[in-house]
């Protein structure tokens, strides 16, 4: 006998009870981040938080590199992709087990809605979550066509309501994922089946190799795009990952929901998740061993929508979609989202290049980098009450894709206090902070995360590697300690170019090895520091910064820190004297914009 179909006022109360869980998404989140990694091994439970939660500040440098290498690196934030392919990858082992085709979408809808809270529901977690029920929503109606426009209908309500959001690379990267899905995973699957012949079993992993091809396809000529990196093996890592990572998301998810209940015993499902996990990481080091798994490409504008163009193309005559107009009106607005447009995160952001902008605070410090087509990230946001917004405002930012800050204190991070609300803030980063600016952060939609020594952030080309503290001496440290000991320091890339953000950290406390770079942003603003002189010979900067206030009582800069600089033949500029001091960065030149 049949069990009952689960009825619509059933489905209603789960997803009220999620609205109401909203509320608490900061508890929940944090028992849930507990209990996922209850009872496994270190790699394993960081891998777990980084598949459930997006957080994957914990997971070492080495396998971290190996998810990128080989293309699975999606697998460790949570975006509309993830959630989408979490989904879809539902789909067939609900079928296998005999469960009706709406009655899946139906449960598979509650679980993205039960899923949100869960994970902490910050603004990148809400909007996957809302893609991926949009992609669920798109199939229960029915064709393909039906499909499509619907979810051309919600792209276009979303950038009405915020069209910043355009500029936003993950979404961006949620959009074609979803999007190709619904274009490519049907005839895909037909095909599979037509080789591997009709069955059950055989129908659930036509649908989820299919729904994963679709995905890595379509977000391919993004992810070169913005990032100048594509790998070679992600097809083959992805397909070898496939029978794992649902299982594996599906009990994380379980474990983080039961962590919610005291007294439960989550080590058996959490080791059965392990394993799992283990395989994962494993297919991922497999596919990263080659030294061509990973290949540099710089892909301009016109490559972007040629790129698409081609696939396109190729897909209508491979498999003669009945509706080619909302197959190509689809394509086309993939092509067009990527670009920069009125509305996105800069008024005139850089055409493709890097703009960085050393902003006058007074006595702070307050730096913006600003990639082309993806959102401004700010590191530090100098003291309270000195026009951080404005000059935001001014250098066409809307929006923050991350506010870093390198040390809780007030000419560090009352700026980005101040900034909290009145302006949109993906992440905010850090390695201590007080709890009242955390809770500020989270009550503002911020997602809040801990970074430390071997963390990197990636938006667009900008790669930002921290270099310090390492974990063990932050997670050490008393209250009592010198927080400019522990002041992030952190190393900016963008293709050939590199800048060197010291925050407080002097050189004579802080031992890094960063090799050359092209601009250091000197420590303390100019305070004494021994350690200055060894560092330059280490580095050889092209460019000093020093961000300091006009006729500020400190001495800052000490005379001593300017006679190092003019010793080793930097050229220095300071905020004090100069102002903002604006470096726009091209492919391979770095120049001043006076």
């Amino acid at each position: 006998m049949r069990s009952p179909r689960p009825s619509l006022p059933i489905l209603i109360g789960i997803v009220l009870l999620t609205v109401v869980a909203l509320g608490r998404s900061g508890e929940i989140r944090e028992r849930g981040a507990e209990g996922i990694g209850r009872g496994m091994p270190a790699r394993e439970a960081a891998l777990a938080r980084g598949f459930v939660l997006g957080e994957d500040g914990e997971i070492d440098e080495k396998t971290a590199e190996d998810f990128r290498r080989a293309g699975l690196s999606h697998l460790l934030a949570v975006s509309g992709q993830n959630v989408t392919l979490l989904a879809l990858l539902a789909m067939p082992l609900l079928g296998a087990l005999g469960v009706p085709l709406r009655e899946r979408l139906l449960w598979v809808l509650a679980l993205i809605a039960v899923y949100v809270p869960v994970a902490g529901a910050g603004p990148s977690i809400q909007r996957a979550g809302v893609m991926g029920a949009l992609g669920l929503l798109a199939t229960l109606g029915g064709r393909r066509a039906s499909r499509l426009y619907a979810l051309a209908l919600a792209t276009a309500v979303t950038l009405a309501i915020d069209p910043s959001i355009a500029g936003d690379v993950g979404w961006q990267l949620s959009f074609a994922a979803v999007l190709g899905i619904l274009l490519l995973a049907s005839p895909l699957r037909d095909r599979l089946l037509g080789l591997l012949g009709r069955g059950r079993w055989r129908r659930a992993l036509a649908e989820g190799v299919a729904a994963t091809v679709a995905a890595t396809l379509a977000t391919a000529p993004l992810i070169a795009y913005h990032f100048e990196t594509l790998s070679t093996t992600t097809l083959v890592a992805n397909v070898l990952a496939l029978p794992a990572v649902a299982p594996a998301m599906w009990l994380g998810m379980c474990g983080a929901g039961l962590a919610q209940l005291p007294g439960v015993p989550l080590e058996p499902l959490n080791g059965v998740d392990a394993l799992l996990l283990a395989y994962v990481a494993q297919v991922a080091e497999w596919c990263a061993a080659p030294s061509w798994a990973q290949v540099e490409v710089h892909l301009s504008g016109g490559g972007l929508i040629a790129a698409y163009l081609g696939l396109g193309a190729g897909s209508l005559l491979c498999w003669r979609w009945p509706r080619p107009t909302a197959a190509l009106g689809a394509l086309a607005l993939a092509c067009w989202l990527p670009l920069p447009w009125p509305g996105g995160a800069a008024a005139e952001p850089p055409a493709r290049g890097l703009r960085v902008e050393v902003l006058d605070v007074g006595q702070g410090d307050a730096i913006l980098f600003q990639p082309a087509a993806a959102p401004a990230v700010l590191v530090d946001g100098g003291p309270p009450g000195d026009g951080l917004a404005r000059k935001l405002s001014e250098a066409g930012v809307d929006r923050l894709g991350a506010a870093i800050v390198t040390h809780d204190q007030s000419d560090h991070a009352g700026g980005i206090e101040e900034l909290l609300g009145s302006l949109p803030v993906e992440r905010l980063l850090f390695a201590r902070l007080d709890r009242g600016l955390l809770a500020q952060a989270a009550a503002a939609g911020a997602e809040p995360k801990r970074i430390a020594a071997g963390n990197e952030l990636r938006v667009g080309g900008l790669r930002m590697h921290v270099l310090w503290p390492p974990p063990e001496l932050l997670g050490a440290a008393g209250r009592g300690e010198d927080p400019n000991q522990l002041a992030l320091v952190i190393e900016a890339r963008w293709r050939d170019f590199s800048m060197l953000l010291t925050a407080d950290a002097e050189a004579e406390s802080v031992p890094i090895e960063p090799g050359p770079v092209d601009v250091l942003k000197v420590a303390h603003h100019g305070s004494d520091d021994a350690g200055l002189g060894p560092l330059l010979e280490r580095t050889r900067p092209r460019l000093a910064v020093i961000s300091v206030g006009a006729g500020n009582p400190y001495g800052h800069p000490t005379p001593g820190t300017l006679a190092t600089l003019r010793g080793h033949g930097v050229p220095t500029l300071r905020t004090d004297e100069s102002g903002d001091i604006t470096i726009e960065v091209g492919p391979h030149s770095m120049r001043l914009d006076r």
